[in-house]
């Protein structure tokens, strides 16, 4: 079982940056994907990236590509994701979550995080 909890959101004008954490605790983590998703108001959550726990492999959304980057610290089990040149439509609720197979369908993921909360101003 992994357990995620999130942290890092808040209000920034657009254009700005923020950094979102998210602590891992469990067992085996290099089996695991680790992965970040948002979802806007009155929109489904859509997968944004995604690193492996092992490997270090990862992809991201073309919307956040050269803005947004996920990175791990196996030493203090922590996922983060570098959010630059924030846009309003970035605006949404960002979960981290932890599956063992790779998929943009947040059904096929196993653990979340509560979420936290990034709105960006014009």
């Amino acid at each position: 079982q992994v357990q995620l909890v999130e942290s890092g959101g808040g209000l920034v004008q657009a254009g700005g940056s923020l950094r979102l954490s998210c602590a891992v605790s469990g067992r085996n983590l290099r089996n695991y994907i680790m992965g970040w998703f948002r979802q806007a108001p009155g929109k489904e959550r859509e997968f944004v990236l995604y690193i492996s726990w092992g490997s270090g492999n990862t992809y991201c959304v073309d919307s956040v590509k050269g803005r947004f980057t996920i990175s791990r610290d196996t030493a203090k089990n922590t996922l983060s994701l570098q959010m630059n040149s924030l846009q309003p439509e970035d605006t949404a609720v960002y979960y981290c979550a932890a599956g063992g197979k790779l998929s943009s369908s947040p059904s096929l993921w196993d653990y979340w995080g509560q979420g936290t909360q990034v709105t960006v101003s014009t």
